[in-house]
């Protein structure tokens, strides 16, 4: 991020150099409080082929760029979001972003190709998706050491964990499954099959519904938490298009959770869905292959990442209308908004 702070300049003439230095200091003090408090306006878009996070403020402003390690992906904010945790599949590491310092800080080595993680509820243990090893694997974040793998099926990549940290849910491409993983037992303990390429989760904690996107099925399926048995499933159409472009992949809930938003990938949309009925109410243009997706904390601004059209699409929740669309480097992949 750009340093915005003001420069010590020479003491104007005429003027006491203790006026002088009392001045610059509050003028200095002034602008690092703006800057701090600016810190929360903030959305961040991971790069895989620049290898960088695009920074911009909530109105899609490009405020700058922080160069990560190699192929960034997901993102997630460490507790009290001072730090990103960035998942690099090409270098095999997690990066560490500070954020106040606009600059990766650290990294942590993993296994080859990490996907998707999720993080326990204390921020200490990161739980990610290592997709040439078909495992879940557990890692020490401030200790840079893993701790367990859990072999799960081919090519996994969504990663969810529970609020009580005992349980973590696991898609797998290859095997068309979520895998239900008891993190003390180091097992699985449940199989799910939810349908064709199954990419990524998102919970609706009030419903006990877990929300699956199934890629090559057009489909979205609803898993009754408190059973492990699929309860529902949402298929996407679309007139005009064929099916076989119509590929599901990220989601993103509305804070009051009475919505969800589907990325329906190279259809070059995304869905709005009623989560009480299951009801598709609008389906919104974007740029080209909309997988990745971010609400913002108000409810009111959806962002979506355009991976094919290398651009940000912010979208009026209550209109369901696009806002505008900005250019983010290249390959898009992961948003992230400051709480």
């Amino acid at each position: 991020m750009a340093d915005t702070a003001p420069r010590p300049q020479s003491p104007p003439r005429g003027r006491r150099p203790l006026d002088w230095v009392l001045t610059a200091l509050v003028g200095l003090a002034s602008a690092t409080a703006v800057h701090a408090a600016g810190v929360a306006d903030r959305v961040y878009v991971s790069n895989e082929k620049d290898h960088r996070l695009q920074v911009f403020n909530t109105r899609g402003d490009r405020l700058g760029e922080i160069a990560v390690c190699q192929r960034p992906r997901h993102m997630m904010f460490l507790p009290g979001h001072a730090q990103i945790v960035v998942s690099c599949g090409d270098s095999d590491q997690l990066g560490i972003v500070d954020v106040a310092a606009g600059k990766l800080v650290d990294t942590v080595p993993v296994g080859e190709s990490p996907e998707i993680f999720d993080l326990s509820p204390d921020g200490k243990t990161a739980y990610v998706s290592i997709e040439d090893d078909n495992v879940l694997a557990a890692y020490d974040i401030a200790g840079k050491k893993p701790l367990f793998q859990v072999p799960t099926g081919k090519e996994p990549e969504g990663v969810l964990v529970t609020a009580d940290g005992r349980f973590a849910y696991v898609t797998s491409e290859a095997a068309d499954a979520v895998y239900l993983i008891d993190l003390a037992q180091h097992k699985v303990v449940k199989t799910i099959k939810t349908g064709k390429r199954p990419r990524r989760l998102v919970l609706l904690a009030a419903a006990n519904e877990l929300w699956v996107s199934n890629e090559l099925e057009a489909s979205v399926a609803v898993i009754d938490t408190n059973t492990q048995q699929i309860k529902d499933k949402i298929a996407f159409n679309l007139p005009g298009v064929p099916a076989t472009d119509i590929t599901p992949v990220g989601m993103a809930i509305s804070p009051d959770g009475t919505s969800v938003w589907v990325g329906l990938g190279r259809a070059n949309r995304v869905a709005r869905v009623n989560a009480a009925d299951k009801t598709v109410t609008h389906q919104v243009p974007v740029g080209r292959r909309a997988w990745g997706l971010a609400m913002h904390p108000d409810g009111k601004t959806l962002y979506v990442a355009n991976g094919l059209s290398d651009e940000l699409t912010l979208i009026d929740t209550a209109t369901a209308k696009p806002l505008r669309t900005v250019p983010t480097g290249r390959t898009p992949s992961g948003v992230l908004v400051e709480p």
